[in-house]
């Protein structure tokens, strides 16, 4: 049986839907803002940013953007009813005080025992952009990562030790991917579920490593 990969908003939908009733969370740069666009109705979220934004809403509509306020992605934003702007100093006390639920992060590599890298190739060309990842990693009560499981080159973005420099020791809860979602335990990696047709044999070749079920 063939299996297709999870589209960018179905990944998405797919991290949106275990955002519990009632939790702070920060949506890092890239992929993982596009889960505001499928957080459950009914639920009440409140998105945090770390250029000082609590309580932030979808994108603006074209036409109604203000740039003046922006996502820490430099997207226009825009702002709930009872959502609130603060220092930039007070937003990274809310990340490293335990005061976020959650924290949505992109990803390099993720090893099996949740260490994450995400800042850095380490290649002498890169440009680094850590922001505020360490903060976000260490401080959230649960950090989640969304990302491809496989780079361009079809290898595995899950990997026993990462290769590049770290943004966090043993901070990842849960990897989201296009083709399985898996926890990271002391133990290594657990499988929750995986894209239709995508047999267990075949992602644990895919990712080269085991994955308890």
């Amino acid at each position: 049986m063939t299996y297709l990969a999870r589209t960018k908003d179905q990944l998405a939908a797919r991290v949106a839907q275990d955002i519990f009733d009632g939790a702070v969370v920060n949506l890092g740069i890239g992929q993982p803002t596009r889960v505001a666009n499928h957080l459950p109705a009914g639920r009440e979220i409140i998105l945090h940013s770390e250029n000082g934004i609590l309580g932030m809403g979808l994108a603006p509509p074209p036409g109604e953007e203000d740039y003046d306020l922006i996502n820490a992605g430099k997207q226009p934003a825009t702002l709930l009813p009872g959502g609130a702007y603060f220092h930039h100093a007070d937003s990274f006390m809310m990340m490293r005080g335990g005061h976020l639920d959650i924290c949505v992060l992109g990803a390099f590599q993720v090893s099996a025992n949740g260490d994450l890298a995400n800042w850095s190739t380490g290649e002498a060309d890169a440009i680094p952009a850590v922001g505020g990842a360490m903060d976000l990693a260490i401080g959230a009560r649960q950090t989640w990562v969304m990302m491809d499981l496989l780079t361009k080159h079809g290898e595995s973005k899950i990997v026993r030790e990462c290769g590049y420099p770290l943004t966090g020791i043993a901070c990842v809860k849960r990897i989201y991917t296009d083709l399985a979602t898996l926890e990271c335990t002391s133990d290594g990696l657990k499988l929750i579920d995986a894209v239709e047709g995508l047999a267990h044999a075949e992602l644990e070749r895919l990712v080269g490593l085991p994955i308890a079920v």
